[in-house]
């Protein structure tokens, strides 16, 4: 069974909804098949723009940090498809919409800011961009994204200050263009995604390859040291002891 549930709606709009219960979190599956949808809307002709959500309380809570620890290889293919998911959703060559409902932490906010346009629900969850906290780095394409999308300031005080914010401070911090009352997010998301998805596709297409190719340029630049440094971090005595004590938090609150 899939990760990715898939609907297609009026418009040529298909949405994509994240469905790895309870949290949407990132693993081999949810990023492989997150792949495989993207390769066959891309393919669609009937499809013009895509919306990406999380189904439940959460868009997604990024890494899945319970997951079972991986040896060398598995690490090493696991950030490799990490990176092409994730170069997947930043260069799809149609609108792609973040509808933003549920909790979207670390890898998840990511994913949210991957796509082009942004609306959430006002609403009581969580934002956030927490690495730094549970000692996790970002990758390279992570961080290319963040940079891409978010004002400097706003990206220092998210990834320096490793905080998790009320949604309410979505638009102040850039994550979304909008906040809309939650009754109103899909159909608003839908619309405004048919909209953009009747522009002529070539045009969309050309314009939005060369504002993402500076970053796309460096992703694809990163040397095997910097991508080894990079993983290293996850490895020291302190990254291992925050990320400890996060599944423990993690452990009680679901009791």
């Amino acid at each position: 069974m899939s990760t990715i549930r898939i609907a297609d709606h009026d418009g040529g709009v298909r949405l994509l909804t994240l469905d790895r219960p309870p949290a949407n979190a990132l693993d081999e599956t949810l990023l492989a098949d997150l792949s495989t949808a993207l390769d066959d809307a891309r393919e669609t002709a009937s499809v013009r723009a895509v919306v990406l959500t999380g189904a439940g309380a959460f868009f997604s809570g990024g890494f899945d940090l319970s997951a079972p620890r991986r040896d060398a290889e598995r690490s090493d293919a696991l950030r490799v498809l990490y990176r092409d998911s994730h170069l997947r959703l930043l260069t799809f060559p149609k609108p792609t919409l973040a509808m933003l409902g549920g909790h979207a932490v670390a890898g998840g906010l990511v994913l949210v800011l991957a796509c082009d346009y942004r609306l959430g629900a006002e609403g009581d969850y969580k934002v956030g961009l927490n690495e730094v906290a549970i000692g996790a780095s970002f990758p390279r394409v992570a961080m290319e994204i963040v940079r891409l999308r978010l004002a400097h300031a706003r990206a220092a005080e998210l990834l320096l200050g490793a905080a998790v914010y009320p949604a309410s401070q979505a638009t102040r911090l850039g994550i979304v263009d909008e906040l809309l009352p939650a009754e109103k997010l899909t159909d608003t998301v839908l619309r405004r995604a048919a909209r953009m998805g009747a522009f002529p596709r070539e045009a969309y297409a050309h314009t939005k390859a060369a504002l993402v190719e500076d970053a796309v340029r460096r992703v694809m630049g990163e040397s095997p040291d910097a991508d080894a440094r990079s993983a290293a971090v996850w490895m020291t005595p302190e990254s291992r002891a925050a990320r400890a004590r996060q599944r423990e938090k993690i452990g009680k609150s679901a009791r």
